[in-house]
C-alpha cells in the first residue's frame, strides 16, 4: 500500500508528503486514507484532493475492488468520485449555492428535511454505500482508531501489522 502512495504523489506531481493517514470504521470495515502533508491541510487540500486521484486508481487496481475518493469543503460543496480497475466508473458533486431547495421559503425547510437532502447528496450516499451515517463518516478523519504510515520509513511487515491491529482478520480495505 504505501509503494501505490508513493507511486501516485510521483504521477501526481506532489511532493512533501510524509505519512499516510489510516482511519478506520471496524464496525463497517471502511478504511480512509489520507496523505499527511501541506498541500492537502485545510479547504486547499480538500481541493487538491479533487485533482489527484493517483491513489484510488492505483489502489483499485491492486486490490480488485471498488475505491472512492471524496472531497468535503463545507462551505462550498461535496464531491465522490469510484474507481474501479484502475478507471473511474462514477462519481457525483454537489455546490451548495446550487442546491435547489423545496418549494416554499428557504427558512421553512426543517432540520428533517434538511437532513433527507444531505443523505442524498454525495456524501450521504457514499455514507448509505458503506452502511454509515453521513455524520459517522465526515467524522472519520477523526477516528479513534487510526494510525499515521510513515511514507518514507515503514516496511512491507510493518504495514501489514499496522493494518492487521486495525482491521483483524485481513479485511480487504475500501479505501475513500
Amino acid at each position: 500500500m504505501l509503494r501505490q502512495a508513493r507511486e501516485a504523489l510521483r504521477l501526481d506531481g506532489a511532493s512533501g508528503a510524509t505519512g499516510l493517514q489510516v482511519s478506520v470504521n471496524r464496525r463497517r470495515k471502511v478504511v480512509r486514507l489520507a496523505y499527511v502533508a501541506p498541500f492537502t491541510q485545510g479547504r486547499p487540500g480538500a481541493h487538491w484532493y479533487a485533482a489527484h486521484h493517483a491513489l484510488p486508481r492505483l489502489l483499485s487496481r491492486a486490490a480488485n475492488a471498488t475505491v472512492h475518493v471524496y472531497v468535503f469543503d463545507p462551505d462550498e460543496g461535496e464531491q465522490v468520485v469510484a474507481y474501479g480497475n484502475g478507471r473511474r466508473v462514477g462519481g457525483e458533486r454537489v455546490v451548495y449555492d446550487r442546491v435547489e431547495l423545496p418549494e416554499g421559503r428557504p427558512e421553512d425547510l426543517d432540520e428533517a428535511a434538511f437532513l433527507h437532502m444531505q443523505s442524498r447528496w454525495p456524501m450521504g450516499h457514499l455514507a448509505h454505500v458503506f452502511g454509515l451515517s453521513r455524520k459517522e463518516l465526515l467524522r472519520l478523519p477523526r477516528a479513534e482508531l487510526g494510525r499515521v504510515l510513515s511514507l518514507e520509513e515503514e516496511s512491507s511487515a510493518d504495514v501489514e501489522s499496522a493494518l492487521e491491529a486495525l482491521l483483524p482478520g485481513g479485511v480487504a480495505p475500501h479505501a475513500p
